[in-house]
């Protein structure tokens, strides 16, 4: 026999006991709400949860009825005793017509359907639907409980702009014949793509600024990319004293939440401009007239992971599908980019001076073979004409910037006994050592252990760090000059969010006197009050097997030499390198572009091995846990390569490999590749898509490869 139910053959005054009420029912009676087991239709899993849900179904819909029909259903049923038949009967306000803004005062929360309903302002943005919907009691001051986990929806509740809190700058005057350029309508210009080489990245910015006038001016809306997460808040401060609040910021830095609401208010129109790092190109951005690439020559547009593509390159893409202008601005622009305007396909627009007609800083070589050096650097390369004019520009209260394109305290430890050097479970790599916190990192896997006090392999005591790092270097200049103010931003110091622009806001208000770091304090920074710059070590990248190094070097000399001589007081810049003679650092004490790529273009041409811009690139690589499968993994792509071009492409394919990848070992995986080169675009184009067309879980495509590593 069923509890709380008596027999159809019993007698009409058997007492049924009511039902079991637990405490989390007697709460939510007391509270007015229902609790999540109770509620009708929610959750059934049998036994006695499914009955409290047939019975709570069974009242609901009783009292939707009349009492003198809902009353003798429920006395036959025999679900509850006669004295908790009905309710006592509660007259509320009379109905409005249909159509007016008086609704019926809930007694309860009101229900999600109850809410859902659509009146005549469907249309409306979403958190206005949500208040209309709600009965005037649900909709408090406090704003309305949106769908579970989305939080509160008010008048309160305003959309998140991380960028209001940047302080706006007003936008610099640029040169007057860059606006007499922007400013003509786009019908009557023939190409739509133009490069401006400036001299300094603040003529590059003031010839947007102008560029945008003509987006607030009309119904356009834009796009400007930056390559580093350190350079928005600046970028975001200067477009905002031209566009004021129109500007939504979108990178990895901020929030989901945040990224949301920028993405919503640029879909709906609110924002017009849309500033971050590459994958901002992807915008909703309504009306499109104008995308910036600034520092286009930067590798960090590549995106490494797929899906796989160049900002740059999808930024042409999307300015001409949707007639929009693209602006590709660098001081240093990259090769590809130097061809295409000579090809005729970017109309190419130099700035030669700075702001101000102010000069470029003076750059000094320094050998480090020969050069004398203070005997107190150790393993540091800090030379006397280093340490003089960091000295001089201290005691003068300007400020320096040091880069040091390495992070960690050490590149590796090495046993000076038997010569063991700490490496990767996971990676072909030495492990770099760090000091806050001490530990022996992979910067490629992340791996982490604790620094030994003695060698694995002989026993012995004494571990010696080789290399240099950020770490290292901020410990040496800090015991060097004690009365400095020093900050240093490396990914390990501007990890959290916003930790790029408390940096920057420091340097700004003078409260730093020497920011040291990495490359990403190498470009776009504007610090007036910066006289002087030193190259700690000019070599770290310059010699790595990729054919891009040299080019990579002279970009990054080139770009921290900018930072120099800003203000009225000028600066200096010393270069510390054991190559002096090398193209690229040549080039970049002079600041010439030009020839820098008229020096490096010939090694990248026949009879040389040919390399892009004069070919096209396409990288195969083929990762596995066992090594033998990944060799044979790139043998097999090799093969069907050189098949494919001698049977369906008359041999426009130059292949190369299978050869093992620099660093072999990568997250526990070996790695080889193989390389293809071709005149034409449209073979490689070919081969590309064939393969992708086929599934291939060990093989990923990379075309046009920003590394070879």
């Amino acid at each position: 026999m069923r509890r709380g139910r008596s027999p159809r053959s019993g007698p009409p005054h058997l007492h049924v006991p009511a039902p079991r009420v637990s405490r989390r029912t007697r709460r939510s009676r007391r509270t007015g709400r229902r609790s999540r087991a109770s509620a009708p239709g929610r959750g059934c899993r049998g036994g006695r949860g499914c009955a409290r849900a047939r019975r709570g179904r069974e009242v609901h819909r009783s009292r939707a009825r009349s009492g003198a029909r809902a009353e003798p259903r429920i006395a036959r049923a025999g679900t509850l005793d006669q004295p908790l038949l009905r309710r006592p009967h509660r007259p509320g306000p009379a109905r409005a017509p249909s159509g007016s803004a008086v609704e019926r005062e809930p007694t309860r929360r009101p229900r999600r359907a109850n809410r859902a309903r659509a009146p005549a302002h469907a249309g409306a943005p979403v958190a206005a639907r949500a208040r209309a919907r709600v009965p005037a009691r649900a909709a408090s001051p406090g704003g309305i409980r949106g769908p579970r986990g989305a939080g509160w929806l008010g008048a309160g509740a305003a959309p998140r702009d991380p960028a209001r809190a940047v302080a706006r700058r007003a936008g610099r005057p640029g040169e007057a014949a860059a606006r007499s350029l922007l400013h003509r309508p786009a019908s009557a210009r023939s190409v739509r793509r133009t490069l401006v080489a400036s001299a300094a990245r603040a003529d590059r910015r003031a010839a947007r600024s102008r560029r945008g006038d003509r987006c607030d001016t009309g119904r356009d809306a834009g796009i400007l990319l930056v390559p580093e997460i350190a350079l928005t808040p600046q970028t975001v401060a200067r477009v905002r004293g031209v566009f004021g609040d129109q500007v939504a910021v979108l990178h990895s830095g901020l929030s989901d939440g945040e990224r949301a609401d920028a993405w919503r208010a640029l879909r709906r129109g609110e924002r017009r401009v849309a500033v971050g790092p590459r994958s901002a190109v992807f915008a909703p951005v309504e009306r499109l007239a104008a995308i910036v690439v600034d520092e286009e020559h930067e590798t960090s547009y590549k995106q490494g992971t797929a899906p796989r593509y160049h900002a740059r390159d999808v930024a042409l893409v999307r300015a001409k599908l949707e007639g929009a202008r693209a602006l590709l601005g660098s001081a240093t622009p990259s090769l590809e980019t130097l061809h295409l305007a000579a090809a005729g396909r970017i109309r190419r627009f130099e700035l030669p001076e700075r702001i101000g007609a102010r000069p470029l800083p003076p750059v000094e070589v320094i050998d480090l073979r020969s050069a004398p050096r203070v005997p107190e650097a150790r393993g540091v390369p800090w030379t006397e004409p280093l340490d003089r004019a960091v000295r001089d520009a201290l005691s003068r209260g300007d400020q320096v910037i040091l880069l040091l394109n390495r992070r960690g305290f050490a590149t590796f430890l090495q046993c000076p006994a038997c010569g063991d050097v700490r490496e990767c479970p996971d990676c072909a790599i030495s492990l770099t050592v760090h000091q806050t916190p001490p530990a022996l990192r992979c910067h490629y896997c992340g791996h982490e252990e604790p620094v030994p006090l003695s060698c694995r392999q002989c026993g012995a005591e004494t571990q010696r760090m080789r290399g240099l790092g950020t770490q290292q270097l901020e410990h040496f200049v800090a015991l060097r000059f004690p009365a400095a103010r020093i900050a240093r931003m490396d990914l390990d110091t501007t990890s959290t969010k916003w930790a790029h622009h408390r940096i920057l806001e420091r340097v700004a208000q003078g409260q730093v006197d020497i920011l040291l770091g990495t490359q990403m304090i190498a470009k776009g920074l504007d610090f007036p009050n910066v006289t002087v710059v030193g190259v700690v070590d000019a070599d770290t990248g310059l010699h790595l097997p990729d054919f891009r190094a040299a080019e990579r070097t002279f970009q990054l000399v080139a770009q921290v030499a900018g930072r120099a001589g800003r203000g009225p007081r000028g600066g200096r810049v010393f270069v510390q390198t054991r190559a002096p003679d090398h193209h690229a650092i040549r080039a970049a004490a002079v600041h010439s572009v030009a020839e820098f790529a008229a020096a490096e273009l010939p090694l990248r041409a026949p009879p040389q091995p040919a390399y892009p811009p004069h070919v096209g690139l396409a990288r195969f690589v083929a990762a596995h846990e066992d090594p033998a499968v990944a060799e044979a993994a790139a043998a097999r792509v090799a093969a069907w390569l050189r098949r494919a071009s001698a049977e369906r492409l008359a041999g426009a394919l130059m292949v190369l490999g299978p050869a093992p990848c620099p660093v072999m070992r990568l997250k526990a995986r070996w790695r080889w590749h193989v390389l293809v080169k071709s005149a034409e675009a449209r073979a490689i184009g070919r081969v590309v898509r064939a393969w992708g067309a086929r599934p291939h879980s060990a093989v990923v495509v990379d075309r046009d490869p920003v590394s070879l590593l």
